[in-house]
């Protein structure tokens, strides 16, 4: 396989942990999860005597046609939007495909709204930081002392600031199953004071300690600006950006108001060889953290402002002194890899500084680039089809062109450090993930593992593997590439957590032995196994178990009972639960769901009747020796399932 293609499937293999993880996180799933994606690491063209140049607006448009007219047919996308910005000017908006698929409505990245899902945080941080520099919120304050109706409970000793929000290292933990978003309109608008309260995470990591990206800390951001400001949050952010930056097609209204709603872009899902209408979803209580629809030209008017220490034309959006605040790094993972901002997050891209922000829903993805150093923005959002992986497949075309790595950039391999790679191998689990509800079952899957091929770390296998080569202590640089990845130590050396710079805002740390799928894969397999061999056994003795003593008889019927309920069990976890529709999921608690979390409860009575009877059975002497091993590994079996149940919040309902 080759390099690029290696490393796209790496891209993928994330992205689709992130979905098992968190659902998409509808709103609220940083897209931020490409590694390198181009074709190979382009020399600067000498022949030519320098880079392609950017301003030849002529020239930039062809490239980016022919990036995304291809995009579009090869991911079935039914439409697209970019505007790139430079030194305070627009250097392209243009739409592609279609706004109205149906009623053929080409996309115009003037009128169109497209909906921006999580970049729509990045609203939400404004707002705050010119609260801040207002002097009404203090970014190392309480944030209980900012809050009316909603108080975090004090977990730890160290209370939550506005800092720990604005760079998700609050400590929540992840959550959304039943609650995070709604697809019925007579339901909105909803109380953000009332959700945030209703659905409260727990609290499962000091403050400041760690990045867990977190939709409910953004929404409690939200909160504050109702709350400081006294304005409703959809009034503050139209009031103080949109109407502040002439962004005329921008809403965070939910649906989107009436009079934008002849330009809002459909959503659709390629289906049967057609693009098919999706119902919207909506964030309701959590809009701070997702609810944003906009045009191409109006998230231009908002680069630039960013890009210009907060100034848009003769507007100051934010002064520069605070808009600097807010771009400079505020909590970092490793002082030589990206981190979090306030409210943004750091990527490198070919040497490049950038300041980022993506989101995600089902129907649309979106991602938004800032170049500082060079003043240039870039806005891109899908409607549909692969728009995450698209997303980045524009960004790094664009970076190869314009800003080409060259081999001197390449770091030289630590050879020093090549001796002692085991230390990092093994499985590792997102921070970002669910520990008290139902919800901390669909991390089960989502775990990375690295391993160790001769001096090299690898993740993935087979051909679909990326290599990556020590560079310094615990950092090392994929082989062909310019994606890092970096490592933290404890005080004994041991290592305790793992970061990849593409995706700055998710670290993973060591999956402790009772999460790993190394364990419960093989424990569900031998237990399944040895449930085949009762029923497999069964039939053939019925006619000798009709002859046995009841409390024989009883017994031989509770192990098949027992054998084929928990197979029953196990498939409908993976049919009924981890393969539920994600709307649904995310939405509302389906009749389905509730029904299944009886058969748990069902199996463990089950589980532990057979215990009994296998204490029984010893005790009384039935059967053969060979006969009442086979029962109690049965016995043993149930119990495994019983325990894999309890520990993933399948007991019962555990519902945020």
């Amino acid at each position: 396989m080759s390099t690029s293609k290696s490393k796209l499937f790496l891209k993928r293999f994330v992205l689709m942990l992130l979905i098992v993880l968190a659902g998409t996180n509808i709103g609220g799933l940083p897209t931020t999860v490409s590694a390198e994606t181009s074709t190979s690491i382009k020399p600067v063209d000498e022949a030519a005597g320098s880079s392609p140049n950017l301003d030849d607006a002529a020239e930039l448009e062809t490239f980016i046609d022919s990036i995304i007219n291809a995009q579009l047919e090869d991911m079935k996308i039914p439409g697209a939007v970019i505007s790139i910005v430079k030194d305070g000017k627009n250097l392209l908006a243009k739409g592609y495909g279609f706004s109205n698929v149906e009623e053929k409505t080409p996309v115009d990245p003037e009128t169109s709204l497209f909906r921006i899902a999580s970049t729509t945080k990045l609203f939400t941080w404004t707002a705050v930081m010119q609260l801040v520099e207002q002097g009404k919120i203090d970014l190392d304050a309480d944030i209980n002392t900012y809050l009316k109706e909603v108080k975090i409970p004090a977990t730890y000793k160290a209370p939550i600031t506005m800092r720990h929000l604005m760079t998700h290292t609050a400590g929540f933990e992840d959550g959304g199953v039943g609650y995070q978003i709604t697809t019925d309109q007579s339901k909105l608008p909803v109380s953000i004071a009332e959700t945030l309260a209703k659905h409260m995470p727990a609290r499962v990591k000091p403050p400041g300690e760690m990045i867990a990206y977190s939709n409910y800390g953004t929404a409690l951001a939200g909160l504050i600006v109702e709350d400081i400001s006294g304005m409703a949050y959809n009034d503050y952010i139209q009031s103080n950006i949109f109407d502040r930056l002439g962004m005329k097609f921008a809403t965070v209204q939910e649906p989107v108001p009436a009079e934008l709603a002849p330009y809002a872009a459909i959503g659709y899902a390629y289906e049967n060889g057609g693009f098919v209408t999706k119902p919207l979803t909506f964030e309701g209580g959590f809009r701070p953290a997702g609810s944003g629809s906009v045009s191409a030209m109006d998230m231009s008017r908002f680069m630039i402002a960013h890009l210009q220490d907060g100034r848009y034309e003769h507007t100051q959006l934010l002064e520069p002194e605070t808009a600097k605040l807010m771009h400079a790094p505020a909590f970092k993972f490793d002082e030589r890899l990206p981190g979090m901002n306030l409210g943004f997050y750091e990527l490198r891209m070919n040497g490049q500084h950038i300041i980022s922000h993506g989101g995600a829903d089902p129907l649309f993805n979106t991602e938004l680039y800032l170049v500082p150093d060079q003043g240039i923005g870039i806005f891109v959002s899908y409607s549909g089809g692969e728009g995450g992986s698209a997303a980045y497949a524009l960004a790094h075309e664009f970076f190869d062109r314009y800003f080409p790595v060259q081999e001197s950039d390449f770091p030289p391999v630590a050879t020093e450090f090549e001796q002692d790679l085991e230390k990092y191998a093994g499985s590792y689990q997102f921070l970002r993930r669910n520990h008290s509800d139902i919800d901390k079952f669909y991390s089960f899957l989502a775990q990375i593992s690295i391993g160790v091929s001769g001096n090299r770390l690898v993740i993935g296998s087979g051909d679909e593997q990326q290599s990556y080569a020590p560079i310094g202590p615990n950092l090392f640089q994929a082989v062909g590439g310019t994606t890092q990845i970096g490592f933290r130590t404890d005080e004994s050396g041991k290592v305790t957590h793992f970061l990849m710079d593409f995706l700055s805002s998710e670290p993973l740390e060591r999956t402790p032995l009772i999460n790993r799928t190394s364990l419960w894969l093989p424990l569900l397999a031998v237990s399944a196994i040895v449930c085949i061999t009762i029923l497999l056994v069964f039939p053939f003795r019925i006619r000798k178990i009709r002859t046995m003593p009841k409390p024989q008889r009883w017994a031989e019927r509770l192990s098949v009972a027992t054998a084929a309920w928990a197979l029953m069990t196990g498939v409908a976890t993976f049919i009924i639960v981890l393969n539920m529709d994600l709307v649904d999921r995310l939405s509302r608690i389906t009749t389905s769901l509730h029904l299944y979390l009886l058969m748990p409860i069902l199996l463990v009575i089950m589980a532990a009747a057979m215990v009994a009877a296998s204490v029984w059975v010893w005790k009384n002497k039935y059967w053969s020796a060979v006969k009442r091993v086979h029962y109690t590994l049965a016995a043993l079996a149930a119990v495994a399932f019983s325990l894999f149940f309890y520990h993933w919040n399948l007991l019962g309902w555990h519902f945020g």
